[in-house]
């Protein structure tokens, strides 16, 4: 495995150097109501290679302008980059055939464009998905539930750039490691906090989890699947913070004030149960196993295997 290239580890703003992959299509509808006609939309993805900031965009057609106005809005938001990674189309899974036309013939067009606009794009070798895997790893995170929630539901141009922009805040809000060594302070570092400079939020809402779809208004049906994807993906990703490995070595051990993750079931979107261990129970064999944990809400104990610690500096440095 090759070293991470310099773009990945230098210091930077947020987007100066941006991974970009398109997914889909999914299908919308042109109006609400019945008779409506049944058309294609694309989910286009942009991903930050410092800090793993998502933008997701949508995108109605597989053009050369339709793809520039999109580039033209993320600039508009995100600030102009200096470079943007992309494959040459031939690796796409899901509509791999137009893609794959999309981009052969119109890769010159957007190539001048950029070029127009100093921005320098720079496309992978053919048949290795190996090089994009940033932003293949962004697509599936944002495509991977988003098509089983979204299931025969059929919205609108605009009420599927709203999920976007939801899912975006959802991955957006993820905690990477602890905002500061102080016992008190359960805040984590977000990519949000590289793009606004605070945490994400968002609007409270009643749970719509079990509703009968058939009751529900569009608006809510909307709200519905943006729940339903928070529930599917943060199940998903707070695994993927521990390693599943057989235990036969013993991993690192839990310290008091260690910022951590408590794997919790109904919680509502955007909304992480953080904590700092604050007393620790070894068995019989002097290992661990149940933890005192500080939140913000009081002191739980949970077991080790309900925990995920979060990184620290002091593991960067070892």
């Amino acid at each position: 495995m090759g070293n991470l290239p310099a773009e990945r580890v230098t210091p930077d703003y947020p987007f100066y150097t941006t991974g970009t992959d398109f997914a889909g299509p999914f299908l919308i509808t042109d109006r609400k109501g019945r008779g409506c006609r049944i058309t294609k939309a694309y989910l286009c993805i942009f991903i930050c290679f410092r800090y793993k900031c998502i933008h997701l965009e949508a995108v109605s057609q597989l053009s050369k302008d339709a793809f520039t106005l999109c580039l033209q809005r993320f600039i508009s938001r995100r600030g102009k980059p200096k470079q943007i990674f992309c494959d040459n189309g031939r690796n796409f899974v899901a509509t791999a055939k137009e893609i794959n036309e999309f981009l052969k013939l119109n890769t010159d067009g957007i190539i001048d464009f950029a070029a127009n606009k100093g921005i320098e794009f720079r496309f992978s070798p053919a048949y290795a998905p190996n090089f994009g895997g940033l932003w293949e790893a962004g697509v599936k995170a944002a495509k991977y539930h988003l098509n089983r929630v979204l299931g025969n539901a059929h919205l609108t141009f605009e009420e599927l750039s709203s999920l976007f922009s939801q899912i975006e805040a959802i991955l957006n809000s993820r905690p990477l490691c602890p905002l500061s060594s102080s016992p008190q302070d359960f805040a984590p570092l977000t990519p949000g906090h590289f793009l606004i400079g605070r945490p994400l939020t968002v609007l409270p809402s009643p749970c719509l989890l079990d509703s009968n779809i058939n009751r529900l208004d569009r608006f809510q049906r909307l709200e519905q699947i943006r729940q339903h994807f928070w529930k599917r993906w943060s199940s998903e990703y707070v695994p993927e913070l521990q390693q599943r490995t057989k235990w036969k070595l013993r991993c690192k051990d839990l310290k008091p004030n260690d910022l951590i993750l408590l794997k919790e079931d109904f919680t509502p979107p955007l909304n992480w149960r953080l904590g700092r261990v604050e007393r620790i129970f070894p068995g019989t064999d002097g290992i661990p196993r149940v933890a005192d944990i500080s939140t913000a809400r009081g002191t739980v104990r949970r077991a080790i295997n309900r925990i995920c610690l979060l990184p620290s500096p002091d593991d960067a440095e070892s």
